[in-house]
């Protein structure tokens, strides 16, 4: 039975009049940082950065060893953790939000059941969240860069949330702040093995161990006020990286290193009987992003609603075995600001697996934010020059559609041991529950963006609840990937003759997989790109052409765009655009993109309208030769 807001509201009232009476609940304060993920802390790689904060606080409370934001990057993490929800399941997933979606009718952002409950809910600052604005309503006492949880009422409980921005990707596109000095030295950082090894990686490094420090520096300041008021005793703090990063690879990637993220817990001596180990402990049970707004209310003793996807990892009935028996994460990543990708990633035990759904996109496919960090410049350059070894340059080569590593011997997953015939076993496991996961969520990912917010109205659980079985049938049809190509021809013909434009959609991304060995399909494809009714169809019918090297894309894919006034529509097929230009060597001409209607779209179009114009592609030879028709 579903619980009410209402019913929430007054048994979360009654609670605090009957039983707590002044404040005999704790406190809950966050301490989040950004774009960081749990390898560049001392508390879990000996050669991450030295936090005393933090490792003070991790002496008087919990480490885990295994949490795991469920976005990699920052609307998506945060759009997670508000509405304790899988938004890949909402259509809160795509960063940052074209159009802002609803929060499922029956659910709130988790501090107004605070709230209700007579807590005092301050947010220092940061929100951005991909729901409504009216979705927000009732949830903070305060959200601003002033916000205390000083402005209580004497003895009332809080819960506040400071956000620090010192660790963001952006301050790695310049030096250290004034007055920061280098504490971290670039000669002894130990780099990731998919990074080259040149000055200005190990420079860049150096810098953002720094920024840690500095970071743990600014954090004490708040730790410091909780002392000074006398509220260690009361109070659980929480610390935490709003997702994996921050140089290249991590962040907005759905990668073990994008996703992992540090948690630790200060348990005050008043409330220890709310967690399930001592002081001090790690815990190796996993926990995601969408159990932190369980875990708080279930603290406060709140009731959690049934709508949150996530459970309480401390709090009353919580036990150790129970925590440590958890062992799987799941994390999805597909458009980062004008840059689409559809990946989602699983973990379960010490097994990791990405499936890349689109997988002839390549990682370091420009975006106009990320390349302002010079190290992924230097990184593309590098490339360009042939001066990457095999694990770097796969950062710009297409994907496998499925990929499998073990973090034991493997913890930033180099070695995919999807082909090894010794774990096919693990494969076809992690193939099925993944498979599971994304029908029964269900995952409105397989729609894309434009369709989804076209007939959505926002409004992305009931649209995925309604589209349930459809959901099932794209899945169906990307999966066809992962088979021979004689044993998927026929299913992929269906598809590619489907009366559901999004099947056809999904049929011809699967042809575009399997490369020339999807031949057959060459000359329906061609139709299918000068006069499918769909131009998303027609999109993606020019690109399998293009890239399979039968056909100059460019003429299609220019004619599908001046056919469109929906940016967002638009924005999706230029993905495919600076695909073909940079990874396979089509030409679009500059002036042709200056003189169209469709760059004067403005927004997320205006970046790869620039980026066109300005011919700044990828100078690698085409693959393949057009055909002249």
């Amino acid at each position: 039975m579903k619980i009410s807001n209402m019913v929430l509201a007054f048994a979360g009232c009654l609670l605090a009049v009957s039983v707590y009476g002044k404040q005999d609940r704790p406190n809950i304060v966050w301490l989040t940082t950004e774009d960081n993920s749990a390898n560049w802390y001392r508390l879990y790689n000996p050669k991450g950065a030295p936090m005393p904060n933090i490792e003070r606080l991790a002496k008087d409370g919990l480490v885990f060893n295994n949490a795991y934001s469920c976005g990699p990057v920052c609307s998506v993490a945060r759009s997670t953790i508000i509405s304790g929800c899988y938004v890949s399941r909402l259509g809160a997933h795509w960063h940052r939000r074209q159009v802002p979606v609803s929060m499922p009718d029956e659910l709130k952002m988790f501090p107004w059941y605070l709230r209700q409950a007579g807590y005092y809910t301050s947010n220092n600052k940061k929100e951005d969240y991909n729901f409504l604005p009216s979705d927000k309503e009732g949830v903070w006492d305060e959200s601003s860069n002033k916000a205390t949880f000083r402005n209580r009422k004497p003895g009332q409980p809080f819960f506040h949330v400071q956000n620090y921005t010192q660790t963001h990707e952006s301050k790695l596109f310049g030096g250290l702040p004034a007055g920061v000095e280098m504490s971290a030295d670039p000669d002894k950082v130990e780099l990731f093995p998919y990074h080259p090894d040149t000055p200005l990686f190990r420079s860049k490094y150096a810098q953002y161990l720094t920024l840690m420090t500095y970071a743990d520096s600014e954090m004490g300041k708040v730790i410091a006020q909780l002392e000074e008021d006398g509220l260690m005793d009361d109070t659980f703090i929480f610390h935490y990286g709003d997702h994996g990063g921050v140089l290249p690879g991590g962040k907005g990637y759905a990668h073990n290193d994008g996703l992992q993220v540090a948690l630790v817990v200060y348990v005050p001596k008043n409330w220890k009987h709310l967690v399930p180990a001592e002081r001090g402990k790690r815990i190796d049970g996993f926990v995601e992003f969408v159990d932190l707004s369980a875990t708080v209310l279930n603290l406060a003793g709140v009731n959690v609603p049934d709508e949150i996807d996530g459970k309480p990892f401390l709090g009353k009935g919580v036990t150790l075995d129970e925590l440590n028996s958890r062992d799987t994460a799941f994390g999805y990543a597909e458009r980062f600001d004008e840059k689409y990708d559809m990946v989602r990633f699983l973990r379960k035990g010490q097994f990791t697996y990405w499936r890349s759904y689109q997988p002839f996109n390549f990682d370091g496919l420009y975006n106009f934010y990320r390349y302002k960090q010079p190290a992924f410049v230097e990184w593309r350059d590098l490339h360009k020059a042939g001066e990457l070894n095999s694990e770097q340059g796969a950062f710009y080569e297409a994907r496998a559609p499925e990929s499998l590593f073990d973090l034991e011997k493997d913890p930033h997953e180099i070695n995919n041991l999807a082909k090894d015939p010794k774990y096919a076993g693990v494969l076809v496991m992690m193939r099925k529950a993944l498979q599971t996961k994304v029908k029964s969520l269900p995952d409105v990912g397989f729609f894309p963006e434009p369709i989804f917010l076209a007939e959505s109205g926002a409004k992305g659980k009931a649209f995925g609840q309604k589209n349930k079985e459809q959901i099932g049938k794209l899945v169906d049809i990307a999966d066809l990937q992962m088979v021979p190509f004689p044993e998927a021809r026929e299913r992929v013909e269906r598809a590619l003759n489907s009366e559901v434009s999004v099947e056809r959609y999904w049929g011809l991304i699967t042809c575009a997989t399997f490369g020339r060995q999807a031949a057959a399909f060459f000359a329906k494809a061609e139709k299918m790109a000068a006069s499918d009714p769909s131009g998303l169809v027609r999109c993606r019918a020019a690109e399998f052409l293009g890239l399979t090297g039968e056909v100059d894309p460019v003429p299609i894919l220019m004619d599908v765009l001046d056919h469109t006034t929906d940016p967002i529509e638009a924005n999706l097929i230029l993905n495919s655009v600076v695909l073909l230009r940079d990874g396979f060597g089509a030409k679009v001409d500059p002036e042709a993109v200056d003189a169209s209607e469709w760059s004067k779209l403005g927004g997320l179009v205006k970046h790869r309208a620039d980026y066109l114009k300005g011919g700044d592609g990828d100078s690698r030879k085409p693959k393949k030769q057009w055909k002249k028709k």
